[in-house]
């Protein structure tokens, strides 16, 4: 390794410049690598790793300019060039991917894969452009590369994934004539997948008829498939049918096939009949995915069963799945939503003992039920546990923020204030609301005052409720001469919505022996 590389280029030709008659020398310019230390001796697969490890997307695309253009003895190769458009495809930096294919194409001495363009083609459809992934497929061969049934696949499911079933029948009918790829049993399942998606099923099936006759052999899949397209239609008689015909094979159902019937029946209503299905699959000794596992909990929780959603969601933590954020929240929800809040709480722990870290959003959701019963030290504890695994959102302060306020413990949401401010989590609209609320709900206007102008500094803005607090907390407290101040800073903030002002507006003028001054203000600076 060298402690400080410079590498000197020498211009190709001498910059002659007459400056007082004299003549300048050859010009050197010094390139200092984008990191430091910067390898002695470098090889491809070295480089590759240096761009696969590389966590700053400009900097990783730096190190493969530098080494090609400035380390000796060094020159990119397939594997470089896709190490690097793997990196900038992913972060959707499409602008220098096609910089560097344009820079691959001229460069003959490289023989390119097709894995390079399924990189791109698949990372054209996850950001939602597909005419893109299209024209890459297209000129897949003009880098001297024969296209493959698997780029033809990637292309085809990019175009299920946004949309567009027209494309994905009309490039499977060019496949073998105009493109000289030959289509597969997945390239098939795919077409079929489009076909279901538009709901024409009809012709999904013309599609699985004619799959013999062209040397392919319909698979569980496919048949998967197609159930999938009568359950979208809400035709569960003939979903039924498909089923029957997949056990009539001599097939054994997976996970995913069990799911799409149990799905069809829970579309319908028919809790009861999907409970029976997934208890058939399991006497069939065919478990449960995670995919399965959500459709029931989230059936359950739409039917207010609490309790058969926490069993499933003990048994999905027991066989080792993670559930998501948003499914725990459900459970969660409908747990308190029934009073079940200790119950919650132990779901809470229980993710925590399962090495399944709750996020924000499942604390928030205990913390703001926690407030909601009043068991705001309760909350305060949960909050406390969550903060020593995990950094606290702003959703997360401004629940328990609220549960303090509303609770008049204003001491304790000031620490809470503090500690917020002091992680780098800034205060919102919300936040400051509540603390004006809050202090004006224990008869202390004047620091609500206080607040509103740091609110107003900070560029939020409080809502007509946190108007109507403070001004009717400054005049049950004696404070009126307090009012023209709090309608100064409304006015000189600009920014306050038509409803505060009409608050503003009629609260004065009903009181207008101690308003006149605070009225004459208001309709001076709003003429």
């Amino acid at each position: 390794m060298l402690r400080h590389l410079h590498q000197k280029i020498t211009a190709p030709s001498c910059l002659l410049q007459s400056i007082g008659g004299a003549r300048c020398s050859l010009s050197t310019i010094t390139v200092t690598p984008p990191i430091k230390p910067w390898p002695q001796r470098l090889y491809p697969k070295r480089l590759v790793s240096m761009i696969f490890r590389q966590q700053n997307l400009d900097l990783a695309l730096q190190i493969f300019h530098y080494a090609g253009k400035f380390h000796p003895n060094f020159s990119h190769n397939y594997d470089t060039y896709h190490s690097i458009i793997h990196k900038l495809a992913r972060a959707r930096a499409f602008d220098a991917v096609e910089s560097l294919l344009t820079e691959l194409k001229q460069n003959p001495e490289i023989k390119c894969g097709e894995n390079l363009f399924i990189t791109v083609i698949r990372n054209y459809g996850l950001a939602g452009r597909p005419e893109l992934a299209v024209k890459t497929f297209l000129r897949i061969e003009k880098f001297k590369v024969q296209r493959s049934v698997r780029s033809l696949n990637t292309l085809l499911n990019a175009l299920v994934q946004n949309k567009r079933y027209d494309l994905v029948h009309l490039m499977f009918k060019n496949s073998r004539h105009k493109f000289k790829v030959v289509p597969n049993v997945f390239t098939c399942n795919i077409l079929i997948k489009a076909l279901c998606k538009k709901d024409d099923v009809e012709g999904a099936i013309r599609v699985l008829d004619e799959m013999p006759s062209m040397g392919m052999v319909p698979n569980l899949v496919t048949h998967t498939t197609i159930l999938g397209g009568y359950v979208w239609r809400g035709d569960i008689e003939n979903a039924k049918r498909v089923f029957g015909d997949i056990l009539d094979r001599g097939w054994v159902p997976d996970a995913t096939t069990y799911t799409v019937l149990m799905d069809g029946y829970i579309k319908l209503g028919r809790l009861a009949d999907a409970v029976k299905v997934m208890d058939e699959m399991e006497d069939n000794g065919v478990e449960p995915n995670e995919v399965t596992y959500g459709v029931m909990i989230e059936a359950f929780c739409k039917g207010k069963k609490s309790g058969e959603a926490r069993n499933l969601l003990d048994d999905m933590l027991q066989r080792k799945y993670v559930p998501s954020s948003a499914l725990c929240c459900k459970v969660i929800d409908l747990l308190c939503e029934e009073g079940k809040v200790e119950d919650a709480c132990e779901l809470w722990k229980r993710l925590l003992r399962k090495n399944c870290m709750p996020d924000n959003a499942i604390s928030s959701t205990i913390i703001h039920w926690l407030c909601k019963e009043g068991k705001i030290w309760e909350a305060k504890k949960l909050f406390d546990e969550f903060e020593r695994g995990s950094i606290p959102s702003l959703l997360t302060y401004n629940t328990l923020i609220a549960g303090m306020c509303e609770s008049a413990e204003l001491t304790e949401a000031g620490r809470l204030w503090d500690d917020m401010v002091e992680k780098g989590v800034e205060p919102n609209a919300f936040t400051y609301n509540m603390l004006i609320q809050g202090f004006c709900k224990i008869g202390n206007a004047k620091e609500g005052i206080r607040i509103l102008e740091e609110m107003l500094d900070k560029g939020c803005f409080p809502n007509k409720t946190s108007f109507s607090l403070l001004i009717e907390g400054l005049y049950q407290s004696g404070n009126e001469g307090e009012v023209g101040k709090v309608v100064s800073m409304a006015t000189a903030s600009g920014s306050v919505e038509s409803d505060s002002w009409n608050f503003l507006l009629t609260r004065i003028v009903s009181d207008l022996d101690s308003g006149a001054g605070a009225l004459d203000e208001l309709l001076v600076k709003n003429c």
